[in-house]
């Protein structure tokens, strides 16, 4: 699917070539096969991003991305925290990705969204539809709060929901965020740091999955998708976006 590996490109971290490939990426969502409202919000986020300031745009990608973990584009650590769980779940994905012929560096995170969507995009389209059905949960939380933000990033994670045709209540989510206490603040910055961080992949990390050019290409496509196991999730998740945790728990047993 053509239209994730753009939304996978737009939610990578934005470099001169993205701005560059302007025309490329309005034609690709021109024929992209989505309701014509996405089309619009992801055509105006484009001209927007790609016609503005590139310093601009890389500032307010950190200060949504890397800020806090409300908003992190690291898929397990909204469902899993720091517990063992995430690990294991590390190693599960890892070894997906190697059966559909994609060999991920050791310094790239296997749940990076804009890594997974690339993969998916490799899968055939009823494979990538389930796998984004599985993250749905976690994906509609992420929209809420960009919208929460009044951020157009929304328009991405509003174009995948959808493209996952899962059944998730956007109201009930807003309403349970309505109150949620932003955890990008120099206070909230603070007590993460005095936390233990847990590290599965090795202290050197990159910053970005999608940049190291090993990315899956249409020879690595395998319909055989293997659906994210949840049934492993411990009770007691440090770290867990409790909002995001219990959702994707609920999904998993209606799946079931």
């Amino acid at each position: 699917m053509q239209i994730l590996q753009l939304l996978s490109l737009l939610l990578d971290y934005p470099k001169q070539p993205i701005q560059d490939a302007k025309d490329d990426l309005l034609a690709v969502v021109a024929s992209a096969t989505i309701a014509p409202a996405h089309k619009t919000a992801l055509s105006d986020f484009i001209n927007s991003r790609c016609n503005g300031d590139l310093m601009d745009w890389q500032a307010e990608y950190d200060g949504l991305y890397e800020r806090g973990r409300s908003l992190s584009l690291l898929i397990f650590e909204h469902i899993h925290g720091e517990s063992r769980d995430r690990g294991q779940a590390m190693v599960n994905l890892m070894a997906q990705y190697r059966e559909a012929g994609l060999d991920i560096g050791v310094k790239e995170l296997p749940d990076y969204l804009p890594l997974y969507l690339e993969f998916l995009s490799t899968q055939g389209e009823h494979n990538a539809q389930i796998g984004l059905e599985e993250i749905a949960p976690v994906l509609a939380v992420l929209l809420c709060r960009l919208q929460q933000r009044e951020s157009n990033y929304a328009s991405i994670f509003d174009t995948l929901v959808a493209l996952s045709a899962a059944e998730v209540d956007l109201d009930d989510i807003k309403a349970q965020i309505a109150s949620e206490k932003r955890d990008d603040t120099p206070k909230e910055l603070d007590k993460v740091w005095e936390e233990e961080m847990v590290s599965f992949m090795g202290n050197d990390q990159t910053d970005s999955a999608c940049g190291s050019g090993n990315k899956p290409s249409a020879g690595q496509r395998r319909d055989q998708f293997i659906p994210l196991n949840a049934d492993s999730l411990s009770s007691d998740l440090l770290g867990a976006d409790p909002l995001s945790k219990e959702l994707y728990k609920e999904a998993a047993a209606k799946r079931a």
